[in-house]
């Protein structure tokens, strides 16, 4: 039997130029395939009548496996496929395993053959079957200083293919993806060289079934080697849905202790509900410019007829039929702080001004649970039109001008996750984030100063709630020191708290959010942190994994005393699927009795299939002597 590769592009930087030789001798000794084959490699045409159409092949073969004949036809130039495809595509077709190789180091070589080459060849691919190595050779610039410890250093990526742009044109090919920092004869024999024996193993059996009529009587066909099962799939993090509107409702619904802000009706001074100036604000531009203060609030600018006739702010609350707030006098005897009266002078929105506060609340999108409950309440639908309108003005929506516009303008956005993400959603308290804007409170980290609000640290944990609503010092004091969290991972927090999202920048900060999210008991930060940290491992190759400063076995420590169970249980996992890299590593030995005892259950490689492969290749020797002395 014999075996057919194709090699395409080149392992040098700079490759081969066109009009440039393509490759002598002396060059292609020194590359990837030859490396492999040994000495036992001839230079020389194959049979096959293509060969001779396409000179830029550089052609040789050799024995593998005592008997099996591998042809090699291996070509540097991508050009090539421009000038001659046709006669290309018929070496394509008479490969049974294709081999694709550039370098790291030159970037422009890689974008070409992803942006230009990949597209033609992922089709034929797909419709062959044919199995593909792509391999990245060479080391990137800042493989040579101390490695980086975070997962996504892309301080060479100017001039260097990254791992993660080479990963991905392998997904987009279906091939097995290697990286070879050299070719020496570790990295060629036993990393790229195993992947393609086992390729050649597989292209022998299938070519065996084809041909059941052959003989076969040769020993060390026989042998078959140990079939390595898939290491075991990593347990699944689970995080908490969202809880961030039903935090902002419970604060609508019980925290009148921290609402500065209360609603009275135009006509009759009743008091209709209250509610917290900085949500309002986050939320609306026309209450940020009503509550501002007196010496700064601006009226909001109407563009009605009236307004522009008359031209006040009197005239724009008395005839605008968009002017539904007016604010009173605010009562100097209210203990909790400055307090904001509003009036409501318009009839449909003091029916409804419940509703419309829940709506706000909620994160002002949910236009069509909106718009049922003012039906039902009003009991008429043209009037809850209206005031959907009035309540779009109120949020600062602009005026519609299509027919498309108008529909979404009348029941609201879909309720899409695409559109939930392009609408406020959770990020209605994102201007409150970080923000002195109606704060009243300050913490006092590491010697920063962070601005925040108790009305929402309260809604949405419940260590701030009991903190600041019992009789504690902070509940009394503007400013709150904290200790024992640095500034950046108290700001991580504070960020989640307003905006229902985390996003840490390396492992151990995520590690440190985790901790804080510990100790003031928010679960679902806590889930998320332990997302970004298997996110953050699982994306880093093994030759990263085997050279970062970042201990595994101190993370998998530092889960386990904060009650990161979930964490634990993966690293464990993630410890035994990496087993080779873990246990050469001197930290491996703090691992408690009973921990080693489970990654030794799970780990991979196991020890009988290194005991059955250590055979296997034990007995190939054995007969491959035999076969010698026999000859």
């Amino acid at each position: 039997m014999s075996i057919h590769i194709v090699a395409l592009g080149s392992e040098c930087p700079g490759g081969v130029g066109p009009g440039e030789e393509i490759m002598g001798q002396g060059q292609l000794q020194g590359g990837l395939l030859w490396s492999y084959l040994g000495h036992g490699a001839l230079v020389g045409p194959c049979d096959l009548e293509s060969s001779m159409h396409n000179p830029a092949f550089m052609e040789y073969s050799s024995l593998v496996f005592g008997d099996v004949t591998v042809v090699v036809r291996d070509c540097p130039s991508w050009d090539l496929l421009d000038s001659d495809w046709a006669s290309v595509r018929k070496v394509l077709e008479q490969a049974d395993i294709l081999v694709i190789k550039y370098s790291v180091t030159d970037k422009l070589a890689f974008q070409q053959v992803r942006n230009g080459y990949a597209p033609r060849l992922r089709p034929l691919l797909r419709h062959w079957g044919v199995p593909v190595i792509l391999v990245a050779v060479g080391a990137r610039l800042n493989d040579e200083g101390p490695p980086c410890t975070c997962p996504l250093c892309a301080s060479d990526w100017s001039s260097c293919v990254p791992h993660s742009e080479g990963l991905q044109l392998s997904r987009d090919l279906g091939a097995t993806y290697l990286e070879l920092p050299s070719l020496n004869h570790v990295f060629v024999g036993r990393y790229f060289g195993s992947v393609l024996e086992y390729f050649m193993i597989q292209c022998l059996k299938h070519k065996a079934k084809e041909r059941p009529d052959k003989r076969r009587g040769n020993k060390v066909n026989d042998l078959r080697p140990p079939h390595l099962e898939q290491p075991a799939r990593l347990p699944p993090i689970r995080v908490e849905e969202s809880s961030f509107s039903q935090d902002m409702q419970w604060l609508l619904e019980r925290g009148v202790q921290f609402a500065d802000v209360a609603f009275y009706a135009g006509d009759s001074g009743k008091e209709l509900g209250w509610a917290h100036a900085a949500v309002l604000c986050a939320v609306s531009p026309y209450f940020r410019q009503l509550l501002l203060g007196p010496k700064t609030r601006e009226r909001p600018q109407s563009r009605c007829v009236c307004r522009e006739r008359d031209g006040g702010p009197n005239s724009l609350l008395s005839n605008w039929d968009g002017a539904i707030i007016d604010d009173m006098p605010r009562s100097e005897a209210h203990s909790t702080g400055r307090l904001s009266r509003l009036v409501v002078k318009d009839p449909l929105l003091c029916m409804c001004l419940w509703e419309t506060l829940m709506f706000i609340y909620r994160g002002a999108w949910e236009w069509d649970h909106l718009q049922e409950a003012l039906e039902e309440k009003l009991k008429n639908t043209l009037a809850a039109a209206q005031l959907i309108e009035r309540i779009r003005s109120l949020i600062g929506k602009e005026k519609i001008t299509t027919e498309e516009e108008k529909q979404e303008y009348i029941v609201g956005p879909r309720d899409t996750p695409s559109a939930r993400a392009a609408q406020l959603g959770p990020q209605t308290l994102v201007n409150l984030f970080n923000s002195p804007l109606y704060s009243d409170v300050i913490f006092m980290v590491q010697g920063s100063v962070l601005p925040a609000h108790r009305a929402v640290l309260v809604a949405r944990c419940d260590v701030m709630a009991a903190m600041f609503s019992g009789k504690y010092a902070e509940a009394r004091s503007r400013v709150v020191p904290i200790h024992g969290v640095s500034s950046d991972t108290f700001l991580s927090f504070l960020e989640y708290l307003y905006t229902d999202s985390c996003c840490p920048a390396s492992v151990l900060q995520a590690m440190a959010v985790l901790v804080c999210a510990e100790m003031y008991q928010v679960k679902r930060l806590q889930h998320l942190c332990e997302v970004c940290v298997c996110a953050y491992l699982q994306s880093m190759p093994s030759r990263e994994l085997s050279s970062t400063g970042i201990s595994v076995i101190r993370l998998l420590r530092r889960a386990k005393c904060h009650n990161a169970e979930q964490l634990y249980i993966w690293l464990l996992h993630f410890i035994a699927n990496n087993y080779l890299i873990f246990s050469h590593k001197p930290d491996f030995l703090e691992l408690s009795e009973e921990e080693r005892e489970q990654v030794e259950r799970l780990r991979w490689p196991s020890r009988g299939y290194l005991q059955e492969l250590s055979e296997y290749q034990q007995r190939r020797r054995k007969l491959r002597k035999s076969r010698c002395i026999v000859m």
